[in-house]
């Protein structure tokens, strides 16, 4: 059996938890290489054994399989053509090339099909996306999603280490009685809530929540799909949480089925329990590789209108675990020969 070489472009916390999870990942794996392009030679351990970042020059990727880049837009524009020149398939997580036309953008339980059409290059949808799509798919194959109303309570992981530190240091501040600065977010985020991520745009949403509207679109196959989003920084370390209410084509069964429906769906697990008090927690859901749903109620206020709410890890599922798993679909499948396209950068 084949072997691969896959090499982590990025080693902040969604390239850690990269590293961590193709260490629990049923993948043939000969070596994993840690590349960075600064602050090389920081230890990482894999499968007990302990190597060490790389700096990313001509020729890293030329015996690499696979490359799950995890280091921001700019660095993925600048060294994702490199790596597919010298032989890698790379899966980005970043937000350079999801709307790319040549570049499937890829839900494993959605659309994995779409991870077969790559040029060398697959793109990994946002955090907040990924585990909205992955909870409606199975509603919108049977009832025709038309609108998506979803706001979003987002924790500070997604922004990285540095506001992990910040909410913490924070959290001190306060309960010693000193003054609370910050620095990675415009506000103070502890005991706070900010309705902005990302940048504002003319039309007064932010680049986050165009992204959830066009991401969903994309990874669905359905343009028809309308979709309105407001997201929200909250002071939670890990796990993203979703309120979100859809309204579909067709009538919607009653509750019990739709949960039934749910619960069969492959990456999904139902938490809807309200007379026990028991919905998905994000203190229950870290480290978890599923999509928690519940609050499963009808929206009586429209036809065919039904409320969810959604919590998944946003460094799992909504990072690395699905960049891992598109390379296990790969793998899998024998889906690693790019088609031959250009990629638009």
């Amino acid at each position: 059996m084949k072997e691969y070489r896959i090499a982590v472009v990025g080693m902040g916390a969604v390239g850690k938890e990269m590293v961590a999870t193709l260490e629990k990942s049923s993948l043939p794996i000969a070596e994993v290489v840690p590349m960075v392009r600064r602050n090389i030679g920081e230890s990482v351990v894999f499968r007990g054994k302990t190597c060490f970042t790389k700096k990313i020059q001509k020729g890293s990727f030329k015996d690499i399989d696979i490359a799950l880049f995890s280091a921001g837009a700019d660095a993925s524009l600048e060294i994702a053509p490199q790596a597919i020149e010298e032989g890698a398939v790379v899966i980005d997580n970043s937000s350079a090339f999801r709307m790319d036309p040549l570049v499937p953008l890829v839900v494993p339980e959605v659309n994995p099909l779409d991870a077969a059409k790559h040029n060398g290059l697959i793109a990994n949808p946002n955090c907040s996306t990924i585990q909205m799509v992955v909870a409606l798919k199975p509603l919108h194959d049977l009832y025709k999603i038309k609108r998506i109303v979803v706001s979003t309570y987002q924790a500070v992981s997604g922004t990285g280490l540095q506001a992990i530190d910040e909410l913490n240091s924070q959290v001190l501040a306060y309960a010693h009685g000193e003054k609370i600065q910050h620095s990675v977010y415009p506000h103070q985020i502890a005991f706070n809530c900010l309705p902005h991520i990302d940048d504002f745009l003319e039309s007064g949403y932010t680049k986050e929540e165009m992204k959830m509207h066009n991401e969903t679109r994309k990874i669905m196959g359905d343009k028809d799909i309308q979709v309105t989003a407001t997201t929200v920084r909250v002071p939670v370390v890990r796990c993203h949480s979703e309120a979100v209410n859809i309204e579909t084509e067709k009538p919607l069964p009653d509750v019990a089925v739709i949960r039934r429906i749910l619960a069969e769906a492959p990456g999904v697990i139902v938490v809807d329990d309200p007379a026990n008090k028991r919905y998905p927690l994000a203190t229950d859901c870290q480290n978890q590789y599923e999509v928690f749903v519940g609050r499963i109620r009808k929206d009586y206020s429209i036809q065919n209108g039904l409320n969810l709410w959604v919590v998944s890890d946003n460094l799992l599922k909504g990072a690395a675990l699905n960049a891992v798993q598109i390379a296990e679909l790969l793998v899998a499948n024998n889906w690693l020969s790019a088609v031959k396209k250009t990629v638009a950068v």
